[in-house]
């Protein structure tokens, strides 16, 4: 295997288990997984300049403009400049992806695609603790506690846009906002496309990809 450091995104909707993918590749690669929402609140509990910036547009329902995310990403990746790592919620828009194109050349790009209503049904049930960002799907990850988190004790939330009436337009969002990012990868010809409605299916295929590229640290036997 090549002592390069591997430089991965992964793309995906509201939903799509993006986060449950990332968790099984950093612990089965020892990727660090980069999530610009975890970095976003963390800033904002410390009271960062580009925290306080942020935190004005959460505050009114806003998306985090492209310079703000961008400034507050390339910064966490300057700081890991040693390591293999896997970028998730960034880049979200073609100003970002450029903006990433700058710095370094991403070695994979994976993006899911998962039906409408698998997403839908998925949403409407996800439990959300706001302040750490754990999620919890009653299905799939429920909380030993209904409405608690198991870490906390503190109550879980629903969030408005996870309701069923708001999915649709998030995801058209999404696809407009992505479809651009998607092209330009696959272009690249380092764009991946895994298409499927349960996460444990799809993942065999990631894990054939990332093998690929670099040396499991542990086996797929653990899933």
């Amino acid at each position: 295997m090549a002592s390069k450091l591997l430089r991965a995104v992964i793309l995906g909707p509201p939903g799509s288990g993006k986060g449950t993918v990332c968790q099984r590749i950093a612990e089965n690669f020892g990727l660090q997984h980069l999530s610009s929402g975890h970095f976003l609140r963390e800033n904002i509990k410390a009271n960062t300049e580009v925290g306080d910036m942020a935190k004005q547009y959460i505050e009114k329902s806003l998306l985090v403009p492209d310079h703000v995310i961008t400034r507050l990403m390339l910064s966490e990746l300057e700081n890991r400049r040693g390591q293999h790592w896997l970028l998730d919620g960034f880049p979200r828009t073609l100003v970002q992806a450029e903006a990433l194109d700058k710095i370094c050349d991403l070695d994979l790009v994976i993006t899911l695609n998962i039906p409408f209503e698998t997403l839908k049904d998925r949403l409407s049930r996800r439990w959300i603790h706001p302040p750490s960002g754990r999620v919890y799907n009653l299905d799939f990850n429920p909380p030993h506690v209904h409405g608690i988190d198991d870490i906390t004790g503190e109550p879980l939330v629903q969030q408005e846009d996870d309701k069923p009436e708001a999915v649709a337009a998030r995801l058209r969002q999404y696809k407009d906002v992505a479809k651009p990012v998607i092209e330009l990868y696959k272009s690249r010809g380092v764009l991946h496309q895994f298409s499927g409605t349960e996460t444990n299916k799809i993942w065999p295929y990631v894990y054939t990809l990332f093998s690929n590229k670099i040396t499991p640290i542990q086996s797929k036997e653990a899933y």
